[in-house]
């Protein structure tokens, strides 16, 4: 079978290292196998994406030697497919509208926290479907009725090039959100579709986004999807050992290009899974 690969960046600033990690270990692992690595532009949030960060991308991963197969996808031309992923599970009855606000959802003392901030305790899923409609003009988004859910696909499963078989636990993640009102989609429902229409047979991703999985497994179930290969890999970390990420100082490639860095050893360094001396700090 032929392996396809993808990197799926978020045009919300430059590429750093620790993106470009992963962009390298997707690359490379389908370029090892003979087979096609794909760009997806994941600018589905309207108020951060920017058409000029998308340029960058592509300049970035052109500097380093990662050249892509095909068109370059972007998600925001694609709200037709998640709008219909969407309704079929609304038709299912396992969505429902929620009128919490952030700070309501923070605030909650029955709402425990997991890495991602506070998991939602439910509170709108027991609304009547009198009280939905009389709100129906309020601002809210929809989320997904995990229990429902998960108890309409029954036991799961999905593999993980590192762990082995994982057995799908999506009841942790809360009813998690699936579309908004600025935002007719979410992270979880896009890259499920998009996935799946790509033919991608190999997610190569950090470990930060494992607990994602159990998610996407689920919604992969529910809309009768494919369940591609996964490979969570460790983060990058720099010499403080804080990951290397836009929001601990990481350098932006186009800022180690502009000061005459080599992309060849950036490169190798990568593959080996390092950071050359002095690249993981600075202005990024």
């Amino acid at each position: 079978m032929l392996r396809i690969s993808r990197f799926a960046p978020s045009p919300t600033g430059r590429l750093h290292l620790g993106h470009a990690f992963s962009a390298v270990r997707a690359h490379d692992l389908a370029r090892e196998a003979g087979g096609r690595f794909l760009l997806r532009i994941e600018d589905i949030d309207g108020t951060r994406s920017r058409e000029a960060f998308v340029g960058g991308i592509e300049e970035d991963l052109r500097w380093l030697g990662l050249a892509w197969d095909g068109p370059v996808v972007c998600q925001s031309r694609r709200m037709t497919l998640y709008g219909a992923a969407f309704e079929r599970l609304k038709a299912l009855g396992l969505v429902y509208p929620c009128f919490c606000t952030r700070a309501e959802i923070t605030a909650s003392a029955s709402a425990p926290h997991g890495d991602a901030g506070p998991i939602y305790p439910g509170t709108c899923r027991a609304l009547t479907a009198a009280e939905r409609e009389r709100r129906a003009g309020e601002p809210h988004c929809w989320r997904l009725d995990m229990t429902a859910a998960h108890a309409r696909t029954g036991a799961l499963r999905w593999h993980d090039a590192t762990v082995g078989w994982v057995d799908a636990d999506p009841l942790p993640q809360g009813d998690v959100v699936l579309a908004r009102k600025e935002t007719p989609t979410s992270y979880h429902l896009a890259v499920t579709i998009d996935d799946a229409a790509q033919g991608v047979t190999d997610v190569v991703r950090g470990v930060d986004l494992f607990a994602a999985t159990h998610v996407h497994r689920l919604l992969q179930a529910l809309l009768g999807l494919p369940t591609p290969r996964y490979h969570h890999h460790q983060l990058l970390l720099g010499a403080d050992g804080q990951r290397l990420a836009k929001r601990n100082g990481a350098r932006s490639l186009a800022d180690l290009r502009a000061h005459g860095s080599d992309p060849d050893i950036l490169l190798a360094s990568l593959r080996a899974g390092q950071v050359p001396i002095g690249a993981d700090a600075g202005d990024a």
